[in-house]
């Protein structure tokens, strides 16, 4: 792509309008993860700087984000002692992300079942609305998640400070009823911010505020951890990588969607690690894509990663010399910032299609919520994600058995041909046909030998179908196995029939089809019909 004055031009102005968009959301989510808002603002340029300069996309910005920070204040709150330790965690999950990345496993971090991301996106909104309820109403965040704040909510209501809740009500109306038209010009969180503290500073002043922030750069914040800390610091770390990825890379599409380019996804993670690896070295909040950014920059014609870089710099710049202009910002209008925001996050499109969703992923959704809001966000996502996958499994279960066929092949049309006599019986059928078509795996293989065990033992032979097969993991194979024993047990004689491509190669390398004689791999029905005679012949049947 060539850069010239005009694409500059919009980079600046991307920039500058991202920069100004995300300073209520860095402040505000530096608040709510009990890092405060410095380490916001610390994130917001760490992560934004390094991830522009080396991820995968043009055009995404970065910084704290939603599901990161309820992480982070979850794990400040309740997983480590220190705040030292907490930026541990930080580096730990940036480390995590790079890994991931030149693994080229960020594209499957994108399969994440919709039903999980929605459950745990819409508790998250939940957990921010009911935490920034207490500030809302002019009284300390309670640490302890969602159940601390309802535990809480009884007692700010009694101690209501009708100050905070006026700024508050104000934030909140301006963040949510200005005009989308006017918000080219002045956006709506900006506004907000702007428009609440200064009720605060000029009316209603007696309200808690973020107080002071420190002046200069930020220094580094490492200390050496011991090794059984780094051991214990790995799960909350895979969870801060994992939320992470999956909100860059959700970023990363609605841009794609935006602006017709294509990311990639596995340097995108690598770049989001650097930058949150950056943000814990200084003191930061991790964060990751953030969407309402990005779609600003777009917008405001941000086209190449030097918009993230100059977004970074703007951020600087505001931290360096308006930081005491950042300190009389009342708590209560970063609550109702907030508060908007969580709503936001809440997947209604979901939700409002909640009686059309199939069962199974209506659990699964409810699953993860619930145990979002009220056990922790780690517990959700793995159990979400295992009871995904299982009823993922349980679909494939049905769609694996459905292309088995398994038919009886009538002697006096398949030995037509032959001059063979068909016995007795006209509707003798002494092969049998099974055919395997598709994929196979571990979903299907327990009931695979039961679909087709008792159809094996009714005839002499029986035909091994491969030909339309496309794909078949090891617990299928061992399964596959199991029902050449089974014909052996039988006394019904196997042919493999079309065995080749990815089929052959795992049924080979675990030695499947040793026991079957090489004259019995046939390629074709035509001989699969002659080795089928050959074989009754020897039994002395045909």
């Amino acid at each position: 792509m060539k850069y010239d004055p005009g694409t500059f031009r919009g980079d600046f102005t991307g920039g500058l309008t991202s920069a100004v968009v995300s300073l209520p959301f860095a402040l505000a989510f530096g608040v709510a993860s009990g890092m405060g808002a410095a380490a916001g603002m610390y994130g917001a340029i760490a992560v934004g700087f390094f991830a522009s300069v080396f991820g995968g996309t043009r055009t995404v910005v970065s910084g704290p984000a939603p599901s990161v920070t309820i992480a982070m204040a979850l794990i400040v709150t309740s997983q480590v002692s220190t705040l030292s330790e907490a930026l541990i965690v930080v580096m730990l999950a940036g480390a995590i992300q790079v890994l991931l990345g030149i693994s080229n496993l960020g594209r499957y971090i994108a399969y994440t079942p919709h039903v999980v991301v929605s459950g745990f996106m819409s508790g998250i909104g939940i957990i921010i609305i009911l935490m920034q309820a207490l500030p809302f109403l002019g009284t300390p965040v309670a640490p302890g998640g969602a159940l601390a704040a309802i535990r809480s909510l009884p007692d700010a209501l009694n101690s209501t400070n009708f100050s905070a809740v006026a700024i508050a009500v104000v934030t909140l109306v301006l963040a949510v009823f200005w005009p989308r038209q006017l918000s080219r010009y002045v956006p709506a969180p900006l506004l907000a911010l702007l428009a609440g503290t200064m009720v605060g500073v000029f009316w209603l002043s007696d309200v808690p505020v973020i107080g002071e922030i420190p002046a200069g750069l930020p220094a580094l914040q490492f200390q050496l951890p011991s090794w059984s800390f780094l051991l214990y610091a790995v799960q909350p770390a895979l969870i801060i990588a994992l939320l992470g990825s999956v909100d860059s890379l959700l970023a990363c599409l609605i841009a794609d969607s935006l602006t017709g380019s294509s990311h990639n996804p596995d340097r995108e993670l690598v770049g989001q690690g650097i930058g949150n690896m950056a943000a814990g070295l200084f003191g930061g909040l991790p964060g990751s894509g953030a969407t309402v950014s990005t779609v600003a920059n777009i917008r405001s014609g941000g086209q190449t990663p030097v918009s993230g870089v100059l977004r970074a710099v703007f951020l600087l710049l505001i931290l360096l010399g308006l930081g005491r202009f950042v300190e009389p910002v009342p708590h209560a209008v970063l609550a109702g910032i907030l508060i908007v925001v969580g709503w936001n996050i809440i997947d209604w499109r979901v939700l409002a299609r909640i009686h059309r969703l199939q069962r199974e992923h209506l659990l699964v959704m409810a699953l993860t919520l619930g145990l979002t809001v009220f056990i922790d966000l780690i517990t959700a996502v793995a159990i979400g994600l295992i009871a995904a996958g299982m009823v993922h499994a349980r679909q494939l279960e049905h769609l694996e058995l459905d292309n088995v066929v398994s038919v009886p092949l009538l002697d006096r049309e398949f030995f037509s041909t032959e001059g063979i006599q068909a016995g007795v019986e006209p509707h003798t059928a002494r092969v049998g046909l099974v055919s395997l078509r598709g994929s196979f795996t571990i979903a299907s293989s327990r009931k695979l030998v039961m679909a087709i065990g008792e159809d094996i033992k009714e005839h002499q032979v029986v035909i091994f179908d491969f030909s339309d097969t496309q794909y078949v993991d090891d617990s299928a194979a061992l399964v596959i196995q199991r029902l050449f024993e089974v014909a052996e047990e039988q006394k019904t004689g196997t042919i493999v029939m079309g065995l080749s491509g990815a089929a052959s190669k795992t049924l080979k390398s675990f030695d499947i089809v040793r026991s079957i004689p090489d004259w019995r791999l046939v390629g074709s029905m035509e001989e699969a019909r002659k080795t089928a005679i050959a074989m009754l012949r020897d039994q002395g049947t045909a």
